[in-house]
């Protein structure tokens, strides 16, 4: 059974995922890396020149893709991805850990990294964070919230996060 990762953008699913691999000895996948590399392109301009609903359409077909093809690994989703297509579906089956974190929590991680992340570029502020972090949480939390386990990370570090998750998992 594969354990899959997911949370709003920000959260730590691709580092959490890594150190739980670490730590239970399981294969990695990143789902953004995946579709990069497959398409050898950034997800920031598969977005700008194809568009959003391109870019759902080879998500949930990647994420098909690592699902069908591997067995008892671990797969972090971007921030998106439960909540298109069918991807809940998708991911049904198995063990699914939504890494939950405050809005408040979740926009100061954001406006560290803001300048990464394209739909945040222009976002320079706490409360203009804030405001975005809670619209999209209201959005997605119906989809995160499908999750087999739901893992508070407030004041836990990854290696906190990983080692819970490896606890619950043993």
């Amino acid at each position: 059974m594969n354990i899959v990762l997911l949370g709003y953008m920000g959260c730590g699913k691709t580092t959490v995922g890594l150190r739980l691999s670490k730590l239970i000895n399981k294969q990695f996948f990143d789902l953004d890396q995946f579709i990069e590399k497959k398409y050898d392109q950034k997800i920031h301009d598969i977005f700008s020149t194809k568009g959003e609903v391109y870019f759902r359409k080879i998500e949930s077909e990647c994420l098909k893709i690592l699902m069908s093809k591997y067995n008892d690994v671990i797969i972090s989703l971007g921030g998106g991805t439960p909540c298109y297509s069918n991807n809940l579906d998708i991911i049904n089956y198995s063990k699914t850990f939504y890494l939950k974190h405050s809005i408040l929590n979740l926009s100061n991680r954001l406006l560290k990294i803001n300048s990464k992340r394209p739909m945040l570029s222009e976002i320079n502020d706490l409360p203009k964070m804030k405001d975005f972090v809670a619209k999209h949480l209201f959005e997605r939390n119906y989809y995160y919230n499908q999750a087999s386990k739901v893992i508070v990370c407030d004041l836990k570090d990854q290696d906190e996060i990983a080692s819970e998750i490896a606890t619950i998992l043993c």
